[in-house]
């Protein structure tokens, strides 16, 4: 019977600690995980998403400004009992009531002219007016139709320019996004080979503390037994107190960088991330030639220097367009009067006015003319600015492509040491149990061991670093040999 009761307790505990295990299991991640998590989750990610929809509605904005534009104006009703004043035939004033009913309602449809820069309009009004008091009467005015022409001469066309720039900033900014979400993996390759490299750290030490207590239980038999000196038994020691500080050491760095991807991936803080290396490496073969042209092509860079001169330029054209502005108002239509609605429509009259309106300057000092100078040196400025990134951009391109080239050898060359280091400690360490080495032979086959392990990680971690930094300036996924494009519906 207590053996029952015995079994029961171990039983439910048993069970309640395996629940428990499995509420904290670490969680495995591959690197591709943790990239697509990190596009989707970081707020780095969200930033840039916020980014490109308001550059999108920014140029829903710019297209609707070319389209025509129907609006309604009204008023409904407006009421007016007061005073006015009134002068008299004499010269004298006097005060008179005015107790009235106004509506109007006004229908307009305006198109923007891209070609000349000018603005047509045509409109239908119709105001009604009732006069209270004794006799109260009604009168209407109608405007079938108007047509209305605003037209600047010599003037900047804005809204040409912006049918030049605004198309041009909107591939930019979806450029832009595509970039930055492949900076976000870039990010993320940082993170994750951080926590990777701390992990491995961790496992070497608490691997090199275990061989350690291990080398100095059987380093304290052979010195019972005489067949190792003194200095020897200390050193091993010395070695086991110095794995117990490493592993110290490297658990609270493992910590650090655990939290540090957490935080970025938006996992919870009592999640356990355990990075899996990411031995499969794409062997893509890439050229300065081809990733130049992709990046040319695809890349946000080129389509912001586009913009950028293209912006230089529409201030010189603004500038100059300032030294003189004549403006031609022209509106044709017809209207009518009548104290009912079908009266007012009948015996229509012409309406219209022509007005040119002229502003030149004639002594201001060259203002005008400085504001067109500091125009033409700002857009020269910016040339030669252009000029100089274009080349640092091609040189740093060169540069990552000669290095992602180096970086698979030397990848391969790193694997294969690290095999060789690991093979050679286990040897080591057997053979220094039988006492056929030195304890420094062993240390040295140790650290030679490590070196490898963490040399092949960095190895590792450099080769995705450089193979996402190309995707971000050439736009181009190489492991599908397509280009990257944004993705469906995240607008």
């Amino acid at each position: 019977m207590k053996f029952l009761i015995t079994f029961l307790i171990l039983l439910t505990t048993g069970g309640a600690a395996c629940t428990l295990a499995q509420d904290t299991l670490p969680l495995p991640l591959s690197l591709n995980n943790a990239i697509e998590r990190a596009r989707s989750e970081s707020v780095d990610a969200e930033m840039a998403l916020n980014q490109l929809r308001a550059s999108y509605w920014t140029y829903r904005a710019y297209r609707a400004e070319l389209l025509p534009e129907v609006s309604l104006a009204a008023t409904l009703p407006a009421y007016y009992r007061q005073f006015t004043s009134y002068m008299n035939e004499e010269g004298s004033y006097s005060f008179v009531p005015n107790n009235y009913l106004q509506l109007n309602g006004q229908l307009s449809v305006t198109q923007n002219i891209w070609l000349t820069g000018g603005k047509v309009s045509v409109r239908s009004y119709l105001d009604f007016y009732r006069q209270f008091g004794d006799p109260t009467f009604n009168r209407f005015m109608s405007l079938p139709v108007t047509v209305t022409l605003t037209q600047p001469i010599f003037g900047c066309n804005t809204v040409k320019w912006d049918r030049r720039i605004e198309p041009v900033r909107y591939e930019e900014a979806k450029a832009t996004y595509i970039s930055t979400a492949e900076e976000v993996a870039t990010k993320t390759v940082q993170y994750y080979f951080a926590l990777l490299m701390a992990r491995e750290n961790r496992d070497i030490a608490a691997q090199n503390t275990h061989n350690s207590e291990r080398l100095y239980e059987v380093a304290r038999e052979k010195r019972a037994m005489g067949r190792i000196s003194e200095n020897d038994l200390l050193q091993m020691e010395l070695n086991l107190l110095n794995a117990q500080t490493e592993l110290t050491q490297t658990e609270s760095n493992l910590k650090s960088n655990m939290f540090q991807l957490r935080t970025f991936l938006d996992y919870g803080e009592d999640m356990e991330l355990l990075p899996e290396i990411p031995e499969d490496v794409p062997e893509a073969e890439i050229s300065y030639a081809d990733a130049l042209e992709k990046a040319l092509a695809n890349n946000q860079f080129d389509k912001t220097m586009e913009r950028l001169k293209l912006e230089a330029a529409y201030d010189v054209a603004k500038a100059k367009g300032e030294q003189r502005e004549i403006n031609l108002y022209l509106q044709l239509g017809y209207t009518g009067t009548g104290a009912t609605l079908p009266s007012s429509y009948s015996n229509l009259r012409a309406n219209q006015i022509v007005e040119l309106g002229v502003e030149i300057p004639l002594l201001d000092w060259g203002r005008r003319k400085g504001k067109v100078k500091v125009a033409e040196s700002n857009r020269k400025l910016v040339e030669s600015q252009i000029n100089k990134q274009r080349m640092e951009f091609r040189q740093n391109l060169f540069i990552l492509v000669e290095r992602y080239g180096n970086q698979l050898q030397l990848l391969r060359t790193a694997r294969r040491a690290d095999e060789i280091a690991r093979k050679r400690y286990e040897t080591n360490m057997e053979t220094f149990i039988i006492g056929k080495i030195s304890t420094l032979d062993l240390n040295d086959s140790q650290v030679k061991k490590d070196e490898a392990r963490r040399a092949y990680v960095n190895e590792l971690y450099l080769f995705w670093l450089y193979y996402y930094q190309i995707r971000s300036l050439t736009l181009w996924d190489y492991a599908r040999n397509a280009p990257i494009s944004l993705p469906d519906g995240i607008i």
